[in-house]
């Protein structure tokens, strides 16, 4: 039973290893999301919720077909975008696989988490041919981060001082002056309010958890588990974290914007 027990929380240590930043990330990006979308329309109007919608949403659908193609999985169904349904529904990626293979089970849980990175893959290429001084700055942070090898606390305290020069830098007087630095803080605002999951993209993510916990768990037993703290999956995390405090940024830019337009709203 001890034996049992320890595997057990062995392999959800691992599990969490490979996805609770994503998870703890995504739970925060859904928070600012809704609450984004709810000052949006209440200070501006349905038009102005779809016109953020017009230009998210077909990137957070194509994010979810993407994966779904390269995990196998058969897309019977797009819709990139659509008035809002009874369930405020305005896109949906509708696709099948195959129960007997790992590799494509495994898959949902990256299908379900793809607008997240597929929203920022995006608004990074936006940042190179917009701003891109703003860009160099943070290739310059993920790449440097790269080359750690231990996490602590004072490489945390570092990463979040270079992350909060990221933001001075977006905000520097030279992108004022740049009038390609407001079409990219417009595009990245509608990417941004689109790039939290649905509860649609959370069941199916939970599904993909699921079973690759099962897997490791197997693995774990016949011993050929993943060492937590082998320097690939360190990378893997570092760069996966990297991708995802520029999406919370941009989502909490997002929301202090829509916080503002309510309060000129209330004037």
């Amino acid at each position: 039973m001890e034996f049992i027990i320890n595997l057990s929380i062995r392999s959800l240590v691992e599990t969490l290893y490979l996805t609770g930043m994503i998870i703890f990330f995504g739970l925060i990006l859904g928070v600012l999301r809704n609450n984004s979308i709810k000052n949006i329309y209440k200070s501006l109007g349905f038009n102005a919720v779809m016109m953020t919608g017009f230009i998210g949403v077909p990137i957070h659908e194509l994010s979810h077909a993407i994966l779904a193609l390269v995990f196998g999985h058969d897309i019977r169904k797009i819709k990139l975008f659509q008035k809002p349904d009874n369930n405020g529904v305005m896109g949906y990626v509708d696709h099948s696989y195959n129960p007997n293979s790992i590799y494509q089970q495994v898959g949902n849980f990256f299908i379900g988490v793809a607008p997240i990175f597929g929203g920022v893959i995006t608004i990074i290429i936006l940042m190179y041919f917009a701003i891109p001084d703003t860009y160099n700055k943070f290739i310059d942070i993920l790449f440097n981060s790269l080359h750690i090898t231990r996490i602590g606390k004072v490489t945390i305290e570092g990463l979040l001082t270079s992350y909060g020069h990221l933001v001075k830098t977006i905000f520097s007087g030279e992108n004022f002056r740049n009038p390609y630095f407001y079409i990219f803080l417009f595009l990245a605002i509608c990417i941004s309010s689109h790039i939290s999951l649905s509860m649609a993209d959370i069941k199916g993510a939970s599904m993909g958890l699921i079973v690759l916990f099962l897997l490791l768990l197997v693995l774990n037993a016949f011993g050929l588990s993943i060492e937590l703290m082998d320097k690939a999956i360190l990378k893997y995390n570092i760069l996966i974290t990297g991708m995802l405090i520029v999406a919370l940024i941009l989502s909490s830019i997002t929301y202090i914007i829509s916080l503002g337009l309510l309060v000129v709203r209330k004037l």
